[in-house]
């Protein structure tokens, strides 16, 4: 049976010290012991360490248990997760309790008995692990909680466009290949990662979405690997890596186009040996996950340009799935027009809202640059401004928009459309940041970010 559990031993008797280390070794997976307590600090931001055995005295002429209470701070500090036994040989109830209101987490008295010691620590090995993963399950939970109130997540559609990308998609679904989603911006790609998972074996486990295009090239690392407490300036604390919060799910890279050069060769050793390294870490972390791509970018054409490697390329397109553009599907836009209606007349209270012939035809007409994304907004906001019950072309398109479309009527550009809609949606929560960003869909910082873009 394979050992587990790193234990450091702090005591300054030796011979406590190699008694330990003798009977330790056969049970656990690496015992490392310290008679000078100056060296703590140093050690356990080398490893992370299941857990500490902790003397209480250092100084021959001391009892008071003082000593230890101070270097159980000190590691709390470096790890607030730290599981620490105490020892000593003046124990008493009143000393107990208190090590344990400073956080230790059990207490054990010299001589102890050599069963009873490996069943505390063994006990303190889960107590930890057991730790660590509600911290991940907190994190998952969140994300999951996100995922369930997306209003859009759905994929609809009767062309044969888009009916001949699902049956790929439900094809690869049960197996665990890698895949790749090509297609323009606002197609749906995420949509289309989702619905993988949802028909995989997986799909009881965490959907971990990562936008790469989002993400400063600074942080890439952090935010895929994650890191220890201490690792750069600013890690106060340990944070779990979005990699190892999609074990035994899915992880989706949208936008894995922007992911730099230096960044590539390491998700490519994490394909090939299925594990990772936190930043200052030396331990490694197995995952079990299955990895879903998606660009609108030519990675082939990438790869001659020497901007992407060829064998992540090779790695990440087992199978390659294009999904359409909104031009190519026809009659889906008046479904998702109708769809995305019934969504914002009940998000906005504006229930009863038609739209007429005249403007279904111009929406059939645009050529969608932005395609569903564009059409979403389009219609979310000529609800939010809508006068009337019934919606005309002009609650879509503006004639002053540059470009006109097929019907003669223009569309605003995209980002013209996001300003009023985030100019109305402000308006409308009298400028309150964090129920705009809700009714949104976004972060706060996002928000703060495009009201700077915008100038609002």
């Amino acid at each position: 049976m394979k050992k587990e559990g790193k234990i450091l031993v702090v005591d300054d008797n030796r011979s406590i010290l190699e008694s330990c280390d003798q009977l330790l070794k056969h049970d656990f997976e690496k015992v490392i012991t310290l008679s000078n307590p100056n060296l703590i600090s140093e050690e356990i931001r080398k490893v992370s360490y299941d857990v500490i055995l902790l003397d209480m005295n250092f100084s021959a002429s001391l009892s008071s248990g003082n000593e230890g209470l101070f270097w159980l701070r000190e590691i709390l500090k470096i790890d607030p997760a730290a599981v620490v036994i105490m020892i000593t040989a003046y124990g008493d109830i009143d000393l107990a309790v208190r090590s344990v209101k400073e956080g230790a987490t059990y207490f054990i008295q010299k001589p102890w008995e050599p069963s009873r010691l490996i069943a505390t620590i063994q006990s303190g090995i889960k107590f930890r692990k057991a730790n660590i993963e509600v911290k991940i399950l907190k994190r998952k939970t969140r994300l999951l909680s996100s995922d369930f109130s997306r209003s859009d997540s759905v994929i609809l559609g009767n062309s044969t466009a888009i009916k001949e990308c699902l049956n790929i998609a439900r094809k690869v679904a049960v197996t665990d290949a890698n895949v790749l989603l090509v297609g323009e911006n606002g197609t749906g790609k995420e949509l289309f990662a989702r619905e993988i998972h949802c028909l995989s074996e997986r799909k009881d486990e965490t959907f971990v979405s990562v936008d790469m295009g989002s993400v400063s090239p600074t942080l890439f690392e952090s935010e895929l690997f994650g890191y220890r407490k201490g690792a750069f300036t600013d890690a106060k604390d340990d944070r779990t890596g979005r990699i190892e919060l999609a074990d035994k799910g899915t992880l989706f890279l949208d936008e894995i186009g922007n992911l730099p050069m230096s960044m590539q060769a390491k998700i490519l050793t994490t394909l090939e040996q299925r594990q990772i390294r936190p930043l200052g870490s030396n331990e490694i972390v197995k995952v079990d996950l299955r990895l879903v791509s998606a660009t609108n970018m030519n990675l082939m054409y990438m790869v001659e340009q020497n901007l992407f490697r060829e064998d992540l390329l090779y790695r990440l397109n087992t199978i390659e799935i294009r999904v359409p553009s909104l031009r190519e599907r026809g009659d889906d836009i008046a479904l998702l027009t109708d769809h995305f209606l019934e969504i914002y007349s009940r998000h906005y209270n504006k229930y009863g809202i038609k739209i007429d012939a005249n403007a279904y035809d111009s929406l059939l007409n645009h050529s969608w640059p932005g395609n569903v994304r564009e059409l979403k907004h389009a219609v979310e906001r000529a609800v939010i401004l809508a006068d009337s019950h019934i919606l005309k072309p002009h609650d879509f398109f503006s004639p002053s928009a540059k470009g006109s479309s097929p019907s003669g009527s223009a569309i605003k550009p995209l980002a013209e459309m996001e300003r009023d809609l985030i100019t109305a949606v402000l308006n409308k929560h009298s400028m309150n940041i964090s129920k705009a960003a809700r009714d949104l869909e976004i972060t706060r910082s996002t928000l703060y970010s495009k009201m700077k873009k915008y100038g609002l």
